[in-house]
């Protein structure tokens, strides 16, 4: 009998998994968004070092999903790999979610990847464990060279029709404020997204003393962006709100934006942490498959350390830097991919060791 059965449907090739298929019950998942080239043996990327360090041995195909889903012997750890962007994650966690051999409902979720960082917030090699996601594409735009007189940048509120006009419109946009509890959360619109506090806490308060390397080149550069406060001390691990957007951004007058936006979105709940492109499309799909009784998005947690930073040091253009700062190359790239495994599996071992079933252990 043949191990893979295919029918055509209407819509196409339905998929059926080996009927002799092990069903795996992973304790932990690891999410990252980019790989280099190979998932091991050659320049990482942010799948690398777990496949490599976490014996992530075998190698599923899951029919919908950008690359093979990664696992232990037992299958207790998997790690999946499904950026860029912030469309092409929401896609994959969903495959992953509708394939029948794996059972996600008892998973914890551990979010991790490389970002940006304002010099005003914190220095490259750093670590953040994110409270707030906020995707920064959910927005109208007048390019800046055409915004009315006062404006500081060409964004507004997607129901407003001036920078002054308040965010909202049929509730899409409530005021974070008022959310209570530490549970996920997010808007109607789905473009601010609250962690769990209570397990993102947990996380901090297990990692917050973690020493992080800091090499000459991350130095050198750290102490160039003088009077800035998040330079004035090497890398240490905090906690700060993402900005997600699909476009990679970068220079000053964008830095104001970000800060300006992530205030605006949160109702200056949140203050910016970190810039990337991936974690609400990543954390929508799961809000969606814990509606669906296949997972809990309440058991997520997101890391994100700081590769580059979002803006040049006095003295260097954006151009100039965009040019130095290349991707797979930032001055803090090995360090931060470092940084996210050295911290993030400080609290995958907890949970790996752990027999509870909530959403964490303190």
């Amino acid at each position: 009998m043949r191990t893979i059965l295919r029918v055509v449907t209407l819509m196409g090739l339905a998929y059926f998994p080996p009927l002799h298929a092990q069903m795996l019950h992973p304790k932990v998942v690891i999410v990252s968004y980019f790989e280099v080239g190979n998932d091991t043996g050659d320049q990482p990327g942010e799948l690398q070092y777990w496949v490599e360090r976490d014996h992530l041995t075998r190698s599923i195909d899951v029919p919908g999903m950008t690359r093979a889903v990664r696992a232990n012997a037992d299958g207790s750890e998997i790690a999946v790999c499904v950026g860029p962007g912030n469309i092409k994650p929401g896609v994959n966690i969903m495959a992953l979610g509708a394939d029948p051999r794996f059972d996600l409902r008892r998973a914890q979720w551990l979010i991790n990847g490389i970002a940006g960082v304002s010099p005003a917030d914190g220095t490259i090699g750093s670590a953040f464990w994110t409270d707030f996601v906020i995707n920064g594409d959910l927005a109208k735009e007048i390019d800046p060279r055409e915004i009315p007189a006062g404006w500081t940048d060409g964004f507004l509120s997607l129901d407003g029709t001036a920078q002054s006009d308040p965010k909202g419109g049929a509730a899409w946009e409530d005021n974070v404020n008022k959310w209570s509890g530490d549970e996920a959360h997010v808007n109607r619109r789905g473009n601010v997204i609250r962690m769990n506090l209570a397990l993102m806490r947990w996380a901090y308060k297990l990692t917050v003393d973690m020493p992080l390397p800091e090499d000459a080149p991350m130095k050198s550069l750290r102490l160039r962006y003088t009077g800035a406060s998040g330079t004035a001390s090497g890398p240490k691990v905090q906690i700060g709100a993402n900005l997600a957007t699909e476009i990679f951004w970068h220079g000053a007058k964008m830095d104001a934006w970000a800060h300006r936006w992530v205030a605006f979105e949160t109702d200056s709940t949140a203050k910016l942490g970190t810039t990337a492109m991936n974690d609400t499309g990543t954390m929508l799909a799961l809000q969606a498959l814990t509606m669906q009784g296949k997972a809990d998005w309440n058991k997520a947690l997101l890391l994100r350390t700081a590769s580059n930073f979002d803006m040049p040091a006095p003295g260097t253009t954006p151009a100039e830097n965009l040019a130095s700062e290349k991707h797979g190359a930032y001055t803090a790239y090995l360090p931060a991919l470092e940084a996210a495994y050295k911290v993030g599996h400080v609290v995958v071992a907890e949970w790996l060791k752990s027999k509870c079933g909530n959403t964490f252990c303190p």
